[in-house]
């Protein structure tokens, strides 16, 4: 995952969800190719249309939850070996800019659905088979670790509703939002697509993260 002041990009630990790669101005380029449609209802939505929270479907025998803790932390302190994290830094977090120290049951780090499930549902999730849902939702690609307060504040908000109030990260997170809905096919409405290229516009360069996992999850899975 990049950091973006300007149009020039940072590394930030931890990456290994999304690698950023493709053309100068990618992201840019990217938001022309999504389909442009109006929101439809929420009628329907529950979080376990998705699966089960945090599902381990890239078989690492970690749940998704401890895979964003480990690859978005700094100092990460593990309890019985390698996959439950009881301590971390997030520094900074992304959407703040602040420090925020993770402790196990503290709740004062979110892992964020950078394309959140609600929005997701309404722009094409709804007619999918539970197996694209469930690989959405525990996609690394479309998750990252935040600060809890800040991300509250979001909701399903989509790029036209909301951005992160740290300026120096809306050029990442928008390019992130572009590349999951690219590659699980789901639209954008207008207003939406007005707002990516508005951001995106102030940083030409920025780059259109890939990787992530297959947009199928595994069989043994299932969701409601």
């Amino acid at each position: 995952m990049t950091a973006v002041t300007g149009c020039k990009a940072e590394e930030v630990n931890g990456s290994s969800g999304a690698e950023p790669t493709g053309a100068k101005g990618a992201a840019l380029t990217a938001v022309d190719s999504l389909d442009v449609k109006g929101r439809a209802p929420k009628t329907g939505y529950s979080r376990e249309r998705f699966g089960s929270a945090w599902a381990d479907t890239d078989s690492n025998s970690c749940d998704t939850r401890d895979d964003i803790l480990k690859r978005d932390l700094k100092e990460v302190k593990f309890s019985g070996g390698k996959c439950k994290v009881t301590f971390g830094v997030l520094e900074p977090d992304p959407y703040s800019g602040k420090t925020v120290t993770y402790r196990r049951g503290r709740s004062l780090v979110d892992i964020d659905h950078v394309v959140a499930l609600s929005d997701a549902w309404q722009k094409g999730a709804k007619y999918w088979d539970s197996s694209k849902r469930i690989a959405l939702a525990n996609d690394p690609l479309n998750l990252i670790a935040v600060d809890a307060s800040t991300n509250r504040g979001k909701g399903d908000g989509d790029t036209a509703s909301w951005v992160p109030p740290e300026k120096k990260y809306r050029c990442t997170y928008v390019a992130a939002q572009v590349a999951v809905k690219k590659k699980y096919d789901l639209w954008v409405t207008s207003a939406e697509k007005s707002a990516m290229k508005k951001i995106l516009t102030s940083c030409p360069a920025q780059k259109l993260p890939t990787g992530g996992n297959p947009t199928n999850a595994p069989s043994r899975f299932r969701a409601r």
